[in-house]
């Protein structure tokens, strides 16, 4: 399991359980260096005062907040920690709501929330009355210097916890929206039936990224010595005529598989069981 973010009670009515929070997920990527084009070498970022013309140490750096322009206010570290809400050892369920009514724009960072020993059957309690009501809890939690709403709701093996933007942190574009005035009967019946082919169940597993792989396999490429190949991208035709562009995408799904577009997988796949033997 990995590291604890948060420890505490959660509490719902006069109900208390011991909780803990672990991270749910944590993005992937390739990090870069930056250097210095002439000669390779690591480059440093210098703090710069261009109003004294000189470079100056992070030890005598402050916070300043632009009130207007070119005008700041400066805020100590110790002010900051003055009003900043301490991180609480205890979590109260606010109210709860129908899980179908939370708009998933809203929600952050993912965490699971894992039971102590000593709640371990009151969690279970709360873990399954969740699922059979398909209701979510809102809670409050103040955690890392911050004051959180959190949505809590049963997952497959216990129950998860997802930071929550605020209201006023979700941006309300006005040019957002769709005119289904322009859509079609037909148009909307063929494309009904794109998205019925195109359905499955939906495995996370089988997505992979590939930017990242590219990027891995392009490094080792330069390591070893080799010329890097540029991977060709597939065309993206014009649409000209909705109703025959999803004529001919309904066509390409129910069109059979040819003989020469089976035998790269059958070599393949004949290829994985030797490896394998």
């Amino acid at each position: 399991m990995a590291s604890t973010v948060w420890k505490g009670h959660l509490t719902f009515g006069l109900v208390s359980l011991p909780v803990r929070l672990y991270s749910a997920a944590r993005a992937q990527t390739i990090s870069f260096n930056l250097l210095h084009k002439t000669d390779n070498s690591r480059i440093k970022q210098m703090i710069y005062c261009q109003a004294e013309d000189k470079i100056v140490p992070r030890s005598e750096l402050v916070k300043g907040y632009e009130y207007e322009k070119d005008h700041y206010v400066v805020v100590e570290d110790e002010e900051i920690r003055q009003v900043a809400p301490r991180t609480s050892k205890v979590m109260e369920i606010l109210e709860f709501v129908p899980a179908s009514e939370v708009d998933p724009i809203y929600l952050e960072s993912s965490y699971y929330m894992a039971p102590e020993d000593s709640g371990e059957k009151p969690y279970a309690l709360l873990f399954e009355a969740l699922k059979q009501s398909q209701y979510a809890g809102v809670a409050k939690i103040a955690m890392h210097n911050r004051e959180h709403i959190v949505i809590l709701r049963p997952g497959d093996k216990g129950i998860l916890l997802h930071t929550m933007y605020y209201e006023d942190e979700i941006r309300k574009v006005e040019e957002f929206r769709t005119d289904t005035d322009l859509v079609q009967e037909k148009e909307l019946a063929l494309a009904r039936m794109l998205i019925e082919s195109l359905a499955g169940k939906f495995e996370p597993e089988k997505y992979k990224d590939t930017y990242r792989a590219n990027l891995e396999e392009l490094i080792q490429t330069k390591l070893a010595g080799r010329k890097v190949v540029e991977i060709s991208q597939p065309p993206v035709a014009p649409v000209i005529d909705i109703m025959e562009a999803l004529k001919k995408s309904l066509e390409v799904r129910k069109r059979p598989v040819s003989a020469e577009e089976a035998e790269p997988e059958t070599k393949r796949t004949a290829g994985r069981r030797r490896s394998s033997a």
